[in-house]
């Protein structure tokens, strides 16, 4: 425990945030990428407010009821992110950055190549919460709307720190890029993130569609159309999904439905967090090898197991 707080300090004192971090009350120090958000979150509310005063009326686009609960689950992700994170997976980050291949200064330039790096990283996490079925139970609840506005950024899963997709940044400390830093970058980008959640933007400059993730490409994303699911799962850029192949357009015949293909119509908060995880449950309490049934954790959502031959 003590090699575990001498590396969690070094982290600190190397980031020029030691003070800060140490004049701060505990529970709010957890976590300074969560805190970045957390003090976001006016702001995003009063964007939606704004959105919500254009769009009322349509209730294809927005319901009021329905809204007020995608903000409960956001606040419910960020309450377990500060309780648990600084736990769970800075003391990981701290670790793999004592043992740091580089030592890499903070510069204009490795700033850039943090902040594109941090992306790269949220792509391939991204790509792998659709394509693998554990990751995919808490990246659920987001999908899960049939509705596209500001609010829809709030609907996140409380579990998402358990979940385990914050292993996807961890080579960037092991690289040897400071972990205050990488928690900057990360909360940046969820920042820019939430503006894309909206109809009320149309298509950007060819220039920026081209290099930036929009709101026209996230509306995509949210498809649940049939040659949509799956694609664009960039964060602030879209050229990772132009390199590795998953980039789509929106087509003119065929217009966006949003949601999820096994839609869950609840109002509950813990339903629309945990149901995905009580069918990976039941479908691994089947009958059958215990290496068939393992199967449900990583193989993609839709997998079933072969069937049986008699």
């Amino acid at each position: 425990m003590e090699h575990l707080t001498d590396a969690f300090s070094q982290v600190l004192a190397e980031s020029g945030l030691s003070s800060l971090w140490h004049s701060l009350p505990a529970w709010l120090a957890l976590d300074e990428r969560q805190l970045i958000f957390v003090l976001a979150t006016p702001v995003f509310i009063g964007l939606f407010a704004w959105e919500y005063l254009k769009i009322r009326h349509d209730h294809a686009l927005v319901d009021a009821g329905e809204s007020v609960r995608n903000f409960m689950l956001g606040a419910g992700y960020q309450t377990t992110e500060l309780l648990f994170a600084g736990l769970i997976a800075f003391p990981v980050h701290a670790l793999a950055y004592q043992h740091r291949l580089f030592d890499i200064p903070l510069t204009l330039t490795s700033a850039l190549a943090l902040w594109v790096l941090t992306d790269l990283c949220f792509y391939w996490m991204h790509r792998s919460s659709h394509r693998v079925r554990w990751f995919w139970a808490a990246h659920v609840t987001h999908h899960s709307s049939e509705r596209m506005n500001f609010s829809t950024a709030m609907r996140q899963n409380a579990t998402n720190i358990f979940n385990g997709g914050w292993l996807f940044y961890v080579p960037l400390s092991l690289l040897g890029f400071n972990p205050v830093w990488i928690g900057v970058c990360y909360a940046l980008s969820l920042v820019y993130q939430f503006f894309i959640h909206t109809t009320l933007v149309g298509k950007l400059h060819p220039a920026i569609e081209y290099v930036f993730n929009t709101p026209n490409h996230h509306r995509v994303h949210h498809a649940r159309n049939p040659g949509y699911i799956d694609t664009n799962f960039g964060g602030v850029f879209i050229v990772f999904d132009r390199l590795f192949g998953t980039f789509a357009s929106e087509r003119a015949n065929q217009p966006i439905e949003y949601g999820i293909t096994r839609q869950i119509h609840s109002k509950s908060l813990l339903v629309n967090w945990l149901h995905e995880y009580i069918d990976i449950a039941r479908d691994m309490r089947k009958p059958g090898p215990l290496g068939l049934r393992l199967q449900h954790l990583w193989r993609p959502p839709e997998w079933e197991r072969p069937a049986r031959s008699e």
